[in-house]
């Protein structure tokens, strides 16, 4: 990475680690979002979200064509349509999953924090248990020891005892855990729609702005869509 010049503002990104749960159009609005709210993002897909994301998408993401995949992928809609969203991933770094040496493994790199979206037991056994078996969970406990915004889309159901004691773990540790669960308040139309809520809940729990769905404003049927 080039040092910063005199003058220039550090860049401090966010993590954004994908695991191997079912819903990456989680991922793909929460990285569209970020970017667009002018933040720097830096992405750990881990090995088993990439067999999800060629299920789901068809899409394989590969280290050396990560620009390209990346592309790829943010720019089809959560039904999954090519050329949905035009997407600048100039302020997106990459670091492999089995990097352990990378930026995102120390304390002393500088982040806002991390989202692990979707997040899945597995990932959140491992955080909550310390095991850091690949990047995605090293940089989870760095962002904890570190007391810094640790934001967990879980993407499970149901969930048994054992993954409920992760969770409260990761909950006590000061991580904010984030169910995947649409609401349909906001006057869902899309299947964009519900994903785009999830997306808007995690950024909320981040502090990072988005328009990415309709607030409650305390009026009942103002997300109604009745035909007349």
């Amino acid at each position: 990475m080039n040092p910063v010049k005199p003058g220039e503002t550090p860049r401090t990104p966010w993590i954004v680690g994908v695991s191997g749960a079912s819903g990456t159009p989680y991922a793909a609005a929460v990285l569209r979002a970020l970017l667009a709210a002018g933040e720097s993002v830096d992405l750990v897909v881990s090995r088993a979200s990439r067999l999800t994301l060629l299920d789901e998408t068809g899409i394989s993401f590969r280290d050396a064509h990560w620009q390209d995949d990346l592309r790829e992928w943010l720019s089809r809609g959560a039904d999954g349509k090519p050329g949905t969203f035009s997407v600048d991933i100039d302020a997106v770094r990459h670091w492999s999953a089995g990097d352990l040496a990378a930026g995102p493994s120390s304390g002393s790199y500088p982040t806002k924090g991390m989202l692990i979206v979707p997040a899945s037991t597995a990932s959140v056994a491992g955080v909550a248990l310390g095991l850091s078996k690949d990047l995605l969970q090293r940089a989870a406990s760095v962002t904890l020891k570190e007391g810094r915004k640790l934001i967990v889309a879980v993407r499970e159901t149901p969930l048994n005892g054992q993954t409920l004691r992760h969770l409260v773990t990761l909950d006590d540790a000061g991580a904010t855990v984030v169910p995947a669960s649409p609401a349909f308040y906001a006057g869902a139309t899309h299947i964009q729609d519900l994903v785009d809520f999830v997306a808007g809940r995690v950024l909320d729990a981040a502090g990072v702005p988005h328009r990415l769905y309709r607030r409650w404003q305390g009026e009942l049927g103002g997300g109604s869509h009745r035909a007349g």
